[in-house]
């Protein structure tokens, strides 16, 4: 790994975009801790491709949420179930990869369960141009297999990481931690790995 070259937000967000194959469907993971604000990172890149021209959707790991009898079995801070079970990755890649594929049925599914209400989200499947863009913004979705083709990891440090995070979302930190330590570096490349610290002034590490 080189030293971090820092990098214009706007320039960042273009190179994003511009390593999306032209006219193909193309999924792009933006991968960050909630601290991190993976989703509005990923609105922004969204509306850049828009504005020259190329359809883009978000989808929102929050809206993959499973069921809080599943999330809440062994309590409502548990780590483990926060790092394994919390968010439904399975449901993502049938619900938003798959049809994106060759083959696929061509419409994705953006939102499966609602939150906050704790009730299927009702959402209606929105068809795929067939240069359409989609976005998955959340935590903990590298080294998921999920078959994307870009990826980007906006990286924040520990402390960051922690001074970032809502008080009453602390139990998450030694999660996200432990989750971010364990990815083995080997197992896929993430194309765009971002030093996230200061978002104003990010930097993007060499390979």
């Amino acid at each position: 790994m080189g030293q971090p070259v820092p990098i214009f937000p706007d320039l960042l967000v273009e190179s994003i975009v511009d390593s999306c194959p032209a006219g193909a469907r193309t999924i792009v993971l933006v991968d960050g801790a909630d601290a991190a604000r993976p989703v509005e990172f990923a609105t922004r890149t969204a509306e850049h491709a828009r504005s020259n021209g190329r359809p883009a959707a978000v989808v929102d790991l929050h809206d993959y949420v499973r069921p809080a009898s599943i999330r809440f079995e062994y309590s409502r801070t548990d780590e483990l179930s926060y790092r394994t079970l919390w968010f439904d990755y399975d449901a993502v890649a049938r619900e938003v990869i798959a049809p994106m594929r060759p083959g696929g049925r061509g419409h994705f599914l953006p939102r499966l369960w609602n939150e906050s209400t704790d009730r299927s989200a009702r959402a209606r499947s929105v068809d795929a141009a067939p240069n359409q863009i989609v976005l998955i913004a959340g935590p903990m979705l590298l080294g998921r297999g999920l078959d994307v083709d870009v990826s980007v990891q906006l990286r924040l440090s520990e402390g960051a990481l922690r001074r970032r995070t809502d008080p009453a979302d602390q139990w998450t930190c030694a999660p996200l931690v432990e989750y971010y330590d364990s990815l083995d570096p080997s197992a896929g490349r993430t194309d765009f790995v971002i030093r996230w610290d200061h978002p104003d002034r990010p930097a993007l590490e060499r390979r």
